[in-house]
């Protein structure tokens, strides 16, 4: 597919890349446009009729701010920040900056998503995925815009991950 003739905006570029590195993988995906979704309770009304486990994705520093961690649940998971860094043992944790999001992910806030390892091109963000999405089929993230939604075979995602480089554990 020629990408460069999808490329009319910033936002669609950053899509088009996504799906340019999923099908250089030879990872296939379904994708599905929408309005803005920058929270998981305005993308659980699009994510209806779509196939898979839809995930929230949160992105923290440390408290010197020179360590970031992507952290990827089910959208529905609630999570308490001081046991995450009970489990994590990375320290206190903080939201990370919108600057960071760009510089680290190449992400705005309400679209952060492990496709964002694509832009870290010095492997500095560590992953923790929650254990419970190893069992799952499909898997749905933003592909790094929140416009539109991508499904993937969750075995995709892992080889998306070990291609990535970045260190991930699942706990």
């Amino acid at each position: 597919m020629d990408y460069s003739k999808l490329i009319d905006n910033p936002s669609q570029e950053k899509i088009n890349k996504v799906l340019e590195h999923l099908t250089n993988l030879d990872i296939k995906y379904q994708i599905w446009y929408h309005p803005p979704l920058p929270t998981i309770e305005e993308a659980i009304e699009y994510w209806k009729e779509m196939p898979g486990t839809h995930c929230k994705n949160l992105f923290f520093r440390n408290h010197k701010g020179n360590k970031h961690y992507l952290v990827i649940l089910e959208c529905h998971q609630t999570l308490d920040i001081h046991t995450l860094e009970k489990k994590l043992k990375q320290g206190k944790l903080s939201f990370a900056s919108p600057k960071r999001m760009e510089k680290y992910l190449g992400v705005t806030p309400g679209s952060v998503t492990p496709f964002g390892l694509i832009n870290d091109h010095e492997k500095h963000v560590k992953v923790f995925i929650d254990k419970e999405l190893q069992n799952t089929n499909m898997i749905s993230f933003h592909p790094n815009d929140n416009r539109a939604s991508v499904v993937v075979a969750n075995e995709d995602f892992k080889i998306f991950l070990n291609m990535s480089k970045n260190e991930y554990e699942y706990i």
